[in-house]
């Protein structure tokens, strides 16, 4: 009989199947949701819905929700809300208006003013809720109606009385930046398809689609950005450690308080990110530029696969969430149905997409 030590396979190693590996994806529900949206609009819309047009009406909502979803899903991720980032637009939007048309600031010098006063007010959240250890929703909630309010009373200091102020596209139509925030892009591709009759023209031979609107692209980038730190970078890694146990991450040696003050900010940039862009569009501002819009980014993060306790979550699921958002939104105007059915299926779409994270969270963790 040999002596011979028997070797033990090691079942860490242990291949994991594909099914598993899928499963494990925050992002799943959120394509499935979808999937099932995409069929359910193909039977029940017109056909023009689907069209280039079509889509190009749906992805512009959805992008711009989009860059708000993924600057509170990585939030999220971090363990963290955001409740002041629909307001953030908003108070961005004077910040940025005030520049260009009271203070005549060329875009160069505009934009990076807005993204600083939003990076200042995220990093004056996160420190605040690291400081006094009060929770992010209730610190956030408070800033969601202090930059309302700022917004209002700055509006009516700068135009003397009007909750509107106007003229921000005169006073940037010559810049060269502008075509990078706002109109479209690929214009001269687009107009090549439309002579050559790859894509639908008007009567008189313009394309339908003159281009590819900037903030898809923006939201297309962002998500890829976003992604890639996520799951290729330390600081991906910081970012899920943070918001799984921040008490163990510090102990590994993971900088929690700079990781989380920096996802606020992050945040806050996305929201001015979005002001700059619906603005130039615009051409104004206004004190409800946001309204609502930090919820619905949370419910894209939510539907994207990011739990609402940290640590779980990915920017692309946040993308997919925001499309299926878009496609809701713009997709009942092609349908027969009473647009007032909106608020029951953005409803019913966030319970089904908590209950299936949890589902799927616990058969991965084997949690009870």
């Amino acid at each position: 009989m040999s002596d011979t030590p028997q070797m033990v396979a090691d079942e860490r190693l242990k291949r994991e199947g594909f099914a598993s590996r899928l499963m494990k994806r925050p992002e799943l529900g959120a394509i499935a949701g979808l999937v099932v949206v995409t069929a359910f609009f193909m039977i029940t819309a017109d056909s023009s819905m689907f069209t280039l047009s079509g889509i190009m009406n749906f992805m512009t909502p959805a992008a711009q929700l989009g860059i708000l979803a993924i600057g509170a899903a990585m939030l999220m991720i971090g363990g963290e809300f955001d409740l002041s980032i629909g307001s953030m637009v908003a108070f961005a939007g004077l910040i940025f208006a005030a520049c260009t048309v009271t203070l005549g600031l060329p875009l160069i010098v505009a934009i990076p003013i807005t993204f600083m006063v939003a990076a200042a007010v995220g990093s004056v959240n996160g420190t605040i809720v690291l400081k006094t250890g009060l929770p992010s929703f209730i610190v956030t909630l408070a800033f969601l109606f202090i930059l309302r309010g700022a917004s209002l009373v700055g509006l009516k200091i700068a135009t003397g009385g009007s909750t509107q102020l106007r003229g921000v596209r005169d006073a940037v139509e010559t810049d060269w930046l502008m075509p990078i925030f706002s109109g479209d892009a690929f214009t001269g591709l687009f107009a090549w398809m439309a002579a050559n009759g790859v894509i639908e023209t008007f009567s008189n031979g313009t394309a339908k689609v003159p281009g590819v609107p900037v903030e898809i692209l923006w939201f297309i980038g962002l998500a890829l950005v976003a992604t890639y730190v996520l799951t290729r970078t330390p600081q991906g890694n910081w970012i899920f450690a943070a918001g799984g146990d921040k008490v163990a991450a510090s102990n590994s040696g993971v900088p929690v308080r700079k990781v989380k003050i920096s996802l606020f900010m992050f945040a806050a940039c996305c929201g001015a990110l979005v002001a700059i862009i619906t603005v130039m569009d615009a051409g104004s501002t206004d004190a409800r530029r946001g309204f609502m819009k930090e919820f619905e980014a949370i419910i894209a993060a939510v539907i994207g696969g990011c739990l609402l306790t940290g640590g779980y979550g990915s920017a692309i699921g946040a993308f997919f969430g925001a499309i299926i958002f878009g496609m809701v939104t713009i997709g009942l105007t092609y349908t027969g149905f009473d647009q007032d059915w909106f608020q029951i299926f953005l409803g019913g779409m966030l319970l089904v997409a908590v209950l299936f994270n949890n589902y799927i969270r616990k058969q991965v963790t084997g949690e009870r």
